[in-house]
């Protein structure tokens, strides 16, 4: 996964021509050390369909702000440049495959 800053978030996330998952985290979260392996298998599955990226929280707190964000793990999918969801808290592979897919068809 690769990890943006907001001066990249145009670029990689609003211009991307597939659905792009972004995970804001901090580095002493326990709960976002859990999610890494469960998004690098979905990455891995979805590598055509979906993209993956990480925007540490902690070092770019107005920028995450803007989304809403006030606990980590956050996650807010994009789809075509809009926002399409967003969840936050742990969660399993199982649980985050359904919501992705559930708000990428319903943006589709």
């Amino acid at each position: 996964m690769k990890e943006i800053t907001s001066s990249q978030f145009d670029s990689e996330v609003l211009r991307s021509n597939i659905p792009v998952l972004v995970d804001f985290y901090t580095e002493g979260c326990s709960p976002c050390r859990m999610m890494s392996p469960v998004l690098a298998e979905i990455e891995q599955e979805s590598s055509a369909t979906l993209k993956i990226v990480k925007v540490d929280a902690a070092a770019d707190a107005q920028f995450s702000a803007s989304f809403g964000v006030s606990a980590v793990p956050t996650f807010v999918l994009f789809n075509n440049g809009q926002q399409a969801g967003q969840i936050t808290g742990a969660r399993s592979k199982k649980e985050m495959k359904k919501w992705l897919d559930d708000s990428i068809r319903a943006t589709a």
